[in-house]
């Protein structure tokens, strides 16, 4: 079976399932994005989620702003589906210049059923870059006064480890890859070998519960590879978001469950 610790008192398996695979966010290239667009219908995408129940999941990370994931997310829940929501809230809208009210989304995911939340990692590295911890704060606050732990997700450690002191967050959503937004050379979908010592210094750092992300390079490293080096390299109170696209393989939701075990057991 699949650990489980307590996730700001949510009991979390230390395995949950992402979802930038249903979304098409391969981080990748454009035509990996659209095989997996058009591979995970809604009918898929809740498939998965069920499979992911049956091998002994019991959370899963979606975001909030691609349509029609946010529609199997709804009728996943409504249908009584047993996982546990953490939303990831808004990020593309505001990344782009568009007017996001930020509240207003952090207000839609909890009505939908939430059980925790998180803000996008690119929106809070610009509140780092331009160091808005005010606004930061006051969605945190905003999502706490509504019942539900408000975490941060972000792609360089230093964003991470700026609202730690701040004393911020509820829990830390840490990308092992710094290939956000702010980069020197201006762009994103940088992947290099030296940044997961860096993540993971910070989660260790850090005494509140982290979700590791991307702890695959989004599909660059072996599974077990990457499995191994995380939980090795984690809080054992922390766990880690893996995004799984059955287009490539149809198991894979019960390979990752039970290559997760073999490594927690051991």
């Amino acid at each position: 079976m699949l650990p489980t610790v307590d996730f700001c008192g949510l009991t979390a398996t230390r395995l949950i399932i992402g979802a930038n695979p249903f979304g098409g966010y391969s981080h990748q290239n454009p035509e990996r994005d659209k095989v997996m667009r058009e591979y995970y219908t809604t009918e898929r995408i809740l498939e998965t989620w069920a499979r992911a129940e049956a091998a002994g999941i019991n959370t899963m990370i979606t975001n909030n702003e691609t349509p029609h994931v946010l529609a199997a997310t709804k009728a996943y829940l409504q249908g009584g589906g047993e996982l546990q929501w953490i939303a990831q809230v808004n990020g593309t809208a505001m990344l782009k210049g568009g007017e996001t009210n930020m509240i207003e989304a952090i207000d839609e995911v909890v009505e939908i059923g939430c059980s925790a939340l998180y803000i996008h990692g690119g929106v809070v590295d610009y509140i780092w870059h331009n160091r808005e911890e005010d606004k930061l704060s006051m969605w945190l606050d905003h999502a706490r006064s509504l019942g539900v732990p408000a975490g941060v997700a972000g792609h360089d450690p230093r964003v991470h480890l700026w609202i730690y002191e701040l004393g911020l967050a509820d829990f830390h959503t840490v990308c092992f890859f710094n290939c956000g937004s702010l980069h020197a050379a201006g762009g994103g979908e940088r992947f290099e070998l030296v940044d997961p010592p860096k993540a993971v210094a910070a989660i260790q750092k850090i005494e509140k519960p982290c979700i590791g992300y991307k702890i695959m390079g989004s599909g660059r490293i072996d599974a077990k590879m990457a499995f191994q080096y995380a939980f090795e390299q984690i809080k054992p109170t922390d766990v880690v978001n893996v995004g799984m696209h059955r287009g490539d393989k149809d198991g894979m939701v019960e390979e990752n469950v039970a290559l997760a075990e073999e490594i927690l057991a051991a």
